[in-house]
């Protein structure tokens, strides 16, 4: 069994996917929705790993066009945004980038991948804009509850020790909070005032707080699967079960599950309403954080993002990308 770490991962070929007009004639027929890819902490674009994946993709689903989300031109760009940057303002960033690529603005849906916290910042474009709207998410060993704890750097890494340094000014402060990405996610079942209070993205996008967002409920409400992959051998990820929106309690050192929280019980998200119509998804894979079988993708590329009856032009008109 070949096994991908998309630690070192991320692509891009986008072989011969349908170009999608609204205004040209129309007809059914099976064709595979578009695929978004947003990586994880660390990674890039540009690296062979996520070409892989897209082009498993492509072979899985023959004419599926993949676009791997990007916060820069270059790689190493790219994976700085990891570490380094306001997570709302990425979000909206990749609103505006998808809403305006020629081929996902006129398809009719798109597929979502998220690896990492690529998974949590995708389902924050699903409930703050979705245009083009998403179909299926599939999520692997995303932080959807956030961590409560920071995972160490290596000492060569020069990036994630440069944003690991900016904890030191006060991991609530308007600063860090504003820069740091990680800590943008942090939820300290402890001091959950001021994660509250502070938080820039996650208790935002979570509903957490007392006034709630109905739109963020309605646009996940839409989707038609939510898968979430959890890994079992988990070390990076604290606590793991956050890929569940898993809460730690803080007296016990426990994890409280999604259907036990009044996240699920007063549906903040519309979580709960997924799960009662049988398109929330709680999955399991072997392996530490981010260690992805080629056999496991190419399931989950067959069983959440194969063709589907769309409308498309009736001459339709072939296009090639790539990044």
């Amino acid at each position: 069994m070949h096994v991908l770490s998309l630690l070192s991962l991320p692509l891009l070929v986008a072989a011969t996917p349908l170009q999608f007009s609204r205004s040209r004639p129309q007809a059914s027929e099976l064709a595979p929705l578009p695929l978004v890819i947003w990586h994880g902490l660390g990674d890039d674009f540009q690296r062979d790993g996520l070409k892989t994946v897209a082009a498993l993709a492509e072979k899985t689903n023959p004419g599926t066009y993949v676009h791997l989300i990007h916060l820069a031109d270059s790689g190493a760009g790219d994976r700085q945004a990891t570490f380094l940057g306001n997570v709302s303002e990425q979000v909206a960033e990749v609103c505006d980038q998808l809403s305006s690529d020629r081929i996902l603005s006129t398809a009719p849906a798109i597929n979502a991948l998220g690896f990492s916290q690529g998974g949590q910042f995708l389902r924050g474009y699903i409930e703050r804009c979705n245009s083009p709207p998403v179909r299926n998410l599939v999520t692997f060993g995303s932080q959807h509850n956030g961590i409560a704890e920071f995972q160490e750097c290596g000492w060569s890494d020069w990036i994630c020790r440069g944003a690991e340094a900016l904890l030191r000014a006060g991991r609530w402060s308007q600063f860090v909070q504003s820069r740091f990405v990680p800590a943008q996610y942090f939820r300290d079942p402890a001091d959950l005032g001021s994660y509250l209070e502070h938080s820039n993205f996650l208790a935002d996008v979570n509903n957490e707080r007392e006034s709630k967002n109905e739109t963020y409920k309605e646009n996940l409400s839409r989707l038609n699967r939510f898968a979430m992959y959890l890994f079992e051998e988990d070390q990076m990820v604290h606590p793991k079960e956050s890929a569940w929106f898993g809460e730690l309690d803080a007296s016990s050192g426990d994890v409280v599950q999604l259907r036990d929280r009044e996240i699920y019980k007063e549906d903040w998200l519309g979580l709960k309403g997924l799960d009662e119509q049988g398109k929330l998804e709680f999955k399991t894979t072997p392996g530490r954080h981010m260690e992805i079988s080629e056999e496991l993708l190419e399931g989950v590329f067959k069983e959440y993002f194969g063709p589907i009856e769309v409308d498309v032009p009736v001459q339709n008109s072939l296009v090639k990308q790539v990044y």
